[in-house]
């Protein structure tokens, strides 16, 4: 089993960060050791809190209108290893290692497997 690593934010932190009108911030996990972005999901107040408390990755899904813990039912779970946030303080990223298939619900490694790029070139 990967240990937790919890942390604690202050409410100063918390505070500073830009949430949009619906109380969400993006969150951005990217893996830790090779640096390749793996998915993108919502986080409000709690679901920050959660994560932080706990060591795992904690979403709100907006579909489904509920906390999810990433990997309770995959099996594919998410373990923090340092949060950062961009400049406008309107964007987390997740340094997370990655436990399992992969993050995508698709069983991709990651969500972002699609080069769109490439798709009109000849």
């Amino acid at each position: 089993m990967i240990e937790p690593v919890v942390m604690e934010l202050s409410n100063e932190i918390v505070d500073n960060l830009v949430f949009n009108s619906d109380g969400l911030i993006p969150a951005i996990a990217q893996d830790f050791r090779s640096g390749k972005v793996l998915m993108m999901a919502w986080m409000d107040k709690e679901a920050l809190s959660k994560t932080c408390a706990t060591g795992r990755m904690w979403y709100w899904s907006r579909s489904r209108k509920e906390y999810w813990c990433k990997g309770e039912s995959s099996g594919d779970r998410q373990w923090v290893r340092r949060i950062l946030v961009d400049c406008d303080q309107d964007v987390l990223l997740f340094e997370i290692e990655q436990e399992g298939r992969g993050a995508c619900h698709t069983g991709q490694e990651s969500c972002f497997y699609r080069n769109l790029s490439e798709a009109g070139r000849r």
